[in-house]
């Protein structure tokens, strides 16, 4: 007996559900953003043209390179140089880009005692050194002896100081001959003569000297108006305002246009033992320098 055919009518009918099920869904591809390249290339400009002029005219970072302002600072000090203090000039602009320019906006005469940037005429590089004379002042250094205006500036013999020996400080025989000692700890200090140097505004700061040298002898010479007279705190070992262009000194008094700002502070210290190892960055910090203040301190001014 053969099987009779479905009764339509007792199909369920097909839903608008069912027919989806069964037709293939069609794929929709969101289309990839578009770029703005010339707006990304436009913030990018306007990031790098605000920091550069938060360097050239706020404050930048300035790495010490060399011994000529010891024990103040020492090689391979971080600090902030701050721009506005003395106005802007020619060498404000980051790298100097500028040719020398006469005056500044705003200017101001650094005070005596302040620790400044230099710019030297023959050549694109900063110094850092501390200002001694002003306009009108007249200079002479007599073994050793900061003559100023016809008074020797006062100085007081302190006992040795005793810094680290590290990659960064040395303590090479060739600049300070059999300065470097043994402590009870067993490790290797730079043992150095110091004396504290008061100026006749009363600030005051440490200053190393060896012995006699060639720069113990200068001047008299007067410092012109406009410009300043800078010496390194290590008397033995700065190429300032003593020292000829032709010796990479500063030549005697340099224009304050020259002067590109004031140091402030010293940010971190590194020690020069550093490699690779992101571990040996930490190690290498000389903690006791983070945050010292590079402002010379005050006394009463001598008579």
């Amino acid at each position: 007996m053969s099987a009779l055919p479905p009764d339509p009518s007792e199909q369920t009918p097909m839903t608008a559900a069912d027919l989806s099920d069964e037709t293939p869904a069609l794929e929709t591809k969101t289309p990839a953003p578009w770029v703005n390249w010339w707006q990304e290339v436009k913030s990018l400009s306007l990031l790098i043209l605000a920091v550069l002029a938060f360097h050239s005219f706020v404050a930048k970072p300035f790495y010490i390179p060399s011994e000529s302002m010891m024990p103040v600072l020492l090689t391979g000090d971080r600090l902030v140089v701050s721009k506005f203090p003395y106005g802007w000039s020619y060498v404000s602009p980051s790298f100097h880009p500028l040719p020398f320019l006469k005056g500044r906006l705003f200017g101001r005469l650094p005070e005596r005692g302040d620790i400044v940037i230099v710019s030297p005429q023959n050549r694109r590089e900063d110094y850092i050194k501390r200002v001694i004379g002003l306009p009108g002042d007249i200079i002479e250094v007599r073994g050793g002896q900061v003559v100023l205006n016809g008074v020797a500036v006062k100085q007081k013999p302190l006992k040795p100081l005793r810094l680290p020996v590290d990659a960064n400080a040395p303590c090479s025989p060739m600049q300070f001959p059999g300065a470097r000692v043994s402590g009870v700890d067993g490790k290797d200090y730079c043992e150095l003569p110091v004396r504290q140097e008061i100026l006749p505004n009363g600030k005051t700061y440490l200053t190393i000297d060896m012995g006699p040298s060639a720069l113990d002898w200068y001047g008299p010479v007067r410092v012109p108006a406009n410009h300043v007279f800078l010496m390194g705190d290590n008397r033995d070992n700065s190429a300032d305002s003593r020292a000829p262009l032709e010796e990479n000194g500063l030549g005697g008094p340099v224009p304050w246009e020259a002067i590109g700002g004031r140091a402030e502070f010293i940010t971190f210290s590194l020690d020069g033992d550093t490699t690779w190892n992101p571990l040996s960055w930490v190690r290498s910090l000389r903690s006791d320098r983070a945050g010292n203040s590079l402002r010379p301190a005050s006394v009463t001014a001598p008579e």
